[in-house]
Formats: C-alpha cells, sequence, structure tokens
C-alpha cells in the first residue's frame, strides 16, 4: 500500500504532534501480509508507523491496537522499547488502524542475515554481550508492574498453563494434511504432566529472538528496542525465555554453529550463562527451564507444520518441513531425557 500523506498530515495536525504544515515524506521499511511499517520524515520529526495492509484480515486493526497499549504501557519502564507518539482507529484517515512510534536509530539483526555488523564480527567479546542483552531485554520486561500499567485484560494469566496444551493441539488438529509427527506424543503426554504448579504472571513478548529486537549501533552491545509486539500477552514469561533458548546450541564455540540460521551464533554465551544472566535481571528461578524449552519447542513445530502445509511452492515454507520433524523429535528427546520433577 502507499501513505496517503495528506490524510495524515492533516490527522497529525489535530493530534498537535510536531511539524504542522511541514510536508510529509513517508519510505517504506519493512512488512507482510499483516503489518507494513513506514518511516514518517516531516521537518524535522520523524517516526514509524506501522499499519496492516488493505488485505489483512479485519482482526488486525484490534491486532495493532493490542501492540499499541503493550508499547504505551513501557513508557517509564527499564525496557528498550519504540516511543508511544500516537494512535488512529478512524478508518477514514489511511483506510485502517494505524499507530506512530518513535523511530529507532540501531540496527537489526535480519538486516545483516549471518554476518554481525562490526565491531561485533570481528570482536568476539563484544558479540557475547549481544546475547546477553537478549535475554536482559526480556529479564526486564517481566518485571513490569503489568496491573498498574492498566494491562490486567491484555490475557488470562489464570490458567494458563492448563491451557496450552488443549490449545495448540487444536490448533494442530485445524492444519489440513497435518502429518504424524514423530516424537509428538511423548512430549504431549510429558508437557500434560510435568506442568509448573505455580508461576508469576507477567509481560510477555510471545516471539522473543534476534528477529525482534533492534541493537544500539557500536559496541558495547546495548539493546536499543525490543520489536513487533503481535504476540504480546499477559502470561508466563519464562516462556519468552524457553522460546528464545529452544535453538540455543549446545556450545557456542563450535564453528559449525556459525551458518545453522539467520544469527551467527558462535561466541555466544553458553545457555547456562544466559539462565544466570536471566535470573539475576529478572528475579525468577530459572530451575523448571526444561519445561519451558520442552513446551517452546513442541509449539514452535506446530506452528511450523501450519507454514509448511500452506507452502504451494514457496521455498521458503518448504524448507520448514525437516525443521518441524526435527523439532518436535528434540522436544520428546528431552522430554524423555530431563531430571526436571523426578
Amino acid at each position: 500500500m502507499s501513505i496517503d500523506t495528506a490524510r495524515l498530515a492533516e490527522w497529525m495536525d489535530g493530534q498537535g504532534l510536531p511539524g504542522k504544515g511541514e510536508p510529509i515524506e513517508a519510505r517504506f521499511l519493512s512488512g507482510g501480509t499483516q503489518n507494513e511499517i513506514y518511516r514518517i520524515s516531516r521537518g524535522e520529526h520523524v517516526c514509524a508507523i506501522r499499519i496492516p495492509p488493505p488485505e489483512a484480515p479485519a482482526e488486525r486493526d484490534a491486532g495493532i491496537l493490542r501492540e499499541w497499549r503493550i508499547i504505551e504501557a513501557l513508557e517509564g519502564t527499564d525496557v528498550p522499547h519504540t516511543a508511544a507518539v500516537a494512535a488512529c482507529t478512524d478508518a477514514s484517515v489511511l483506510g485502517r488502524t494505524f499507530y506512530l512510534m518513535g523511530f529507532v536509530d540501531g540496527w537489526s539483526p535480519m538486516d545483516h542475515r549471518g554476518v554481525w555488523p562490526e565491531p561485533f564480527d570481528s570482536d568476539h567479546t563484544l558479540r557475547a554481550g549481544l546475547g546477553y542483552q537478549l535475554a536482559e531485554g526480556i529479564a526486564l520486561l517481566s518485571r513490569v508492574d503489568w496491573k498498574a500499567k492498566g494491562l490486567h485484560d491484555l490475557g488470562r494469566p489464570d490458567g494458563y498453563h492448563e491451557r496450552q496444551v488443549a490449545r495448540w493441539l487444536s490448533f494442530y488438529d485445524h492444519i489440513d494434511g497435518a502429518r504424524n509427527l514423530d516424537g509428538m506424543d511423548v512430549a504431549t503426554d510429558w508437557l500434560r504432566t510435568h506442568r509448573p504448579l505455580d508461576y508469576v504472571p507477567g509481560l510477555m513478548h510471545g516471539d522473543y529472538q534476534f528477529a525482534n529486537v533492534m541493537f544500539q549501533h557500536g559496541g558495547p552491545a546495548r539493546l536499543a528496542a525490543l520489536v513487533d509486539w503481535e504476540m504480546g500477552t499477559v502470561g508466563d514469561p519464562k516462556l519468552d525465555l524457553g522460546w528464545m533458548l529452544q535453538g540455543w546450541p549446545e556450545d557456542t564455540s563450535d564453528p559449525a554453529v556459525a551458518n545453522k540460521g539467520y544469527a551467527n551464533m558462535q561466541y555466544m554465551p553458553s545457555r547456562e550463562q544466559i539462565l544466570t544472566h536471566y535470573a539475576e535481571v529478572s528475579g525468577r528461578q530459572v530451575d523448571d527451564i526444561d519445561y519451558y524449552l520442552i513446551l517452546a519447542k513442541w509449539k514452535l513445530a506446530i506452528v511450523l507444520e501450519r507454514g509448511f502445509q500452506r507452502a504451494k511452492g514457496d521455498v521458503k515454507l518448504e524448507s520448514f518441513g525437516p525443521v518441524v520433524v526435527d523439532t518436535m523429535r528434540s522436544a520428546a528427546e528431552l522430554a524423555e531425557s530431563t531430571q526436571y520433577a523426578r
């Protein structure tokens, strides 16, 4: 889609935002079928707009408002985030609900596919800092007083773990052509019988990984913002940690891990070092991390299976096929070997 800059300017003027009377320049940054992001420049004022494209389902408008509530709630916290500028639900402005957020002067690992920008490519100590900062982002997020921030209705923390298996099995059952995945029964049965008896609810990102953060330019590693809040909710924050670590290499000194994903994981902190740092910053115990790793692997395999079954010649989605099999098998193997709750 293209941004109607005249309509946007009129709306921004009505909101009392900076740059009144000056022309707007909109430059596409990224996006897909669910959301698009544009850099908005107006005089000296620079921000970004996040808006669903015209073809996105109607529920994305509610999703945009949900994201807005989260970034607005992060104002005044120590969680690195984009500033909340303004939101609009009037479809007569740009056709869809949208919000404006502060423009982050930083870099995304997704822009550097497998090669870290300097100084993180050559300085391995500084590179390790990226991993620690990644963990610190969700550790800080887990400490946000979500009730005081008015997010009491964002999720349903009561019974969160009791719902997980049933919810994602239902998701799996509605995948046309879903394969019988080796190890799925083992992991499913284990999750049903080993869910945490108690947990401390908190704000979650929902899809936490290097792909959904931005870093400040230059060293040392400094997280600039957590981004893409489509899956944000109130639940168990340690699932964010499990999601982040489910594919973390066992041996980050092994040269083979350099080319196994979109981020070169060689010289990253070990999983144990990440867990220690998360525990220190968040104040949460991590002795039960295997439960969250198994749940994350199991859930990821199910989510990717839907993508694989919808591939229809899409090379990226077709590549999910073996990943699904390996990830579900990994969940089952950990379920059979873990000492958790034994």
